[in-house]
């Protein structure tokens, strides 16, 4: 189901048996994280985030490419410093909120994901790549340094990478990004809707417990010291081996049969 939509609507949502799709829809503008884009991604995915229902949530483009970054004309008709603080922290709202929603966050890139835009992938948990994407943060090409996009890159890959893309404007291709560390998977172009749908496919097949458990773990861990990381990580683990789907999967395994799993929301 597509929750009524119009195609008019900047961000399309459409829910397919426990995975959230949200589809950038601005082809004509490639994309670009206007004020009303911004505003109706913090909205879906709040609401996404209130929803137990909800196990994976892939985030696309229509059109030629993924996104090509904040909307450049629409910043320029408001040439005052307040308006541009307050643009950017809705725009890392966003991105926090797509780190920090409960579940899994795929970002499925075709054609190019620029500067904001390859900030939206690199937020993402998994990356699924056409292997004519391209990566960039080229900002600098127009005087303005990708500080915020930076935040997400420069926890994607390694700094001096990270910097070089910043500090040049040039883009990288999927490839390179596979090996950096920015993409998790590259496919054929024809390939990338079926791709994504496997990793969907895979994700909603394992218990909704343990991955809701492991996102919450897996983030917040990586930015603590050794030691925290491990007390943290033992709590949290301890906490997953009461929940009604480690037993089941556990006595499943033992027994040799296929698990059970709870289904929240249903």
């Amino acid at each position: 189901m597509n929750n009524g939509q119009s195609s008019e609507s900047v961000v399309l949502r459409e829910d397919k048996a426990g995975a959230v799709y949200l589809t950038l829809n601005r082809p004509d503008k490639f994309n670009t994280l206007s004020e009303e884009v911004l505003a109706s991604l913090q909205q879906e995915l709040d609401a996404i985030a209130a929803d137990p229902a909800v196990r994976c949530v892939v985030i696309k483009g229509s059109g030629r490419g993924f996104c090509a970054g904040h909307d450049l004309r629409e910043m320029r008709s408001h040439p005052d410093h307040s308006y541009y603080q307050e643009l950017f922290r809705n725009c890392s709202r966003v991105m926090k909120s797509v780190v920090g929603l409960p579940v899994p966050v795929i970002a499925q890139v075709h054609g190019m994901a620029v500067a904001a835009g390859c900030q939206l992938a690199a937020s993402c948990d998994l990356v699924i790549a056409a292997q004519s994407a391209s990566f960039g943060v080229s900002g600098i090409n127009v005087g303005l340094f990708c500080s915020t996009p930076a935040v997400a890159l420069s926890r994607s890959i390694s700094p001096k990478r990270a910097f070089d893309m910043l500090v040049t404007g040039e883009f990288i291709d999927a490839d390179t990004a596979l090996e950096w560390g920015l993409v998790s998977t590259v496919v054929a172009d024809a390939d990338l809707d079926a791709a994504v749908a496997n990793k969907v496919e895979t994700i909603l097949s394992k218990s909704p417990a343990a991955v809701r458990f492991g996102k919450a773990m897996f983030h917040p861990q990586r930015q603590m010291a050794l030691a925290d990381a491990y007390d943290f990580a033992g709590n949290v683990m301890a906490d997953n081996m009461m929940s009604p789907d480690a037993s089941e999967g556990i006595d499943a395994f033992l027994a040799k049969r296929k698990p059970v799993w709870e289904q929240p929301g249903r």
